[in-house]
């Protein structure tokens, strides 16, 4: 009897390099700017380059994550057709550069990322912020949730691993909102990893054994949230995550949304990227999963990671773009 691939396997060997050479373009554009201490036209460089070759990607596309909108700027906005209209359907998440900050000033993991899934395979989630956790593969899923204390949750992972909390490192995005995240774990005895920006990163190192990073924790963007997600259910961890809901305008932006059930419930893995997921990445700035871009006299080198979760495979990849004229090839 022949056996007939399933659609969200055609749908990965049909746009994994595609949405790999968006990555590319993406950050080879936010590239050159790196501490130049100008975000929004690193952001924009990033997104008109990744915009040019997903036009081109044989799919019939819905950025179901993207930027608030803003046309001047040609960022995606939610609910934007991408693609040519052509091929299969998926939603997409976009993040053509994850860590604008970073990207500015120089400092590491800055990257061009983004995930797609079958249509309605990615959760929809209003511009705010929202808390997470992450543990990647070699952690039971039912070991951390946000409904324990930061201290509890550090030692369950311990148990798990079979290790000393103080062997334990925790990812936390360094900002004044995380600071009594940040304290409570200090108190633990385990070790910290700090982070300027790029939380997408930071989870993701959770699902990397090899990065040393055991867990990511704190609060960050719901976008990078489902991003984060989309990656970890290819490398097979897990993702938790709830609004943040700290005023009267949030709530109700979360209803005007139409954001499914209540709006501070826990969402897990089933609720970010129900089924099947391709991810992708490629490096700005090095950083803790990927080199960064490098110019040299006759091209431009980048990294970049595809995981597909069909198949559990992690490709990363070194390529070397030769100049064409004034023009770098993406081919």
């Amino acid at each position: 009897m022949t056996q007939h691939a399933s659609p969200q396997a055609i749908i990965g060997r049909v746009l994994a390099l595609d949405v790999a050479r968006a990555t590319e373009a993406a950050a080879m554009a936010a590239a050159r700017f790196v501490g130049r201490g100008d975000e929004r036209a690193a952001d924009r460089a990033a997104s008109l380059a990744m915009r040019q070759v997903l036009a081109a990607t044989p799919m019939r596309g819905t950025v179901a994550v993207g930027a608030d909108p803003d046309p001047a700027e040609g960022l995606f906005c939610a609910g934007e057709p991408v693609g040519t209209g052509e091929g299969p359907e998926v939603d997409v998440a976009i993040a053509p550069l994850e860590g604008a900050t970073i990207c500015a000033t120089g400092a590491p993991n800055a990257m061009a990322c983004l995930a797609f899934a079958p249509r309605d395979g990615l959760l929809r989630v209003p511009p705010l912020y929202m808390d997470k956790i992450a543990v990647g593969p070699d952690v039971p899923p039912d070991v951390v949730s946000l409904d324990q204390s930061p201290a509890d949750n550090v030692r369950a992972v311990s148990r798990a691993r079979g290790v000393d909390v103080s062997a334990l490192t925790v990812c936390v995005l360094d900002r004044p909102r995380n600071e009594e995240l940040v304290e409570a774990l200090r108190e633990t005895g385990c070790r910290l990893m700090l982070i300027l920006d790029g939380d997408v990163s930071g989870a993701l190192a959770a699902g990397l054994p090899e990065n040393g990073v055991d867990m990511y924790m704190g609060s960050g963007g719901a976008a990078e949230g489902v991003l984060a997600a989309a990656g970890l259910r290819c490398l097979g961890g897990t993702l938790q995550g709830r609004l943040l809901l700290r005023t009267p305008a949030e709530r109700a932006l979360v209803r005007e949304f139409g954001f499914p059930g209540e709006a501070d419930r826990l969402l897990g893995m089933d609720d970010f990227v129900p089924g099947e997921a391709v991810f992708a990445a490629t490096g700005v700035t090095d950083g803790t999963l990927l080199r960064g871009v490098r110019f040299t006299a006759d091209g431009v080198c980048s990294q970049t990671m595809i995981l597909k979760s069909c198949s559990g495979t992690r490709r990363v990849i070194d390529s070397r773009h030769a100049r064409v004229g004034a023009r770098i090839s993406g081919d």
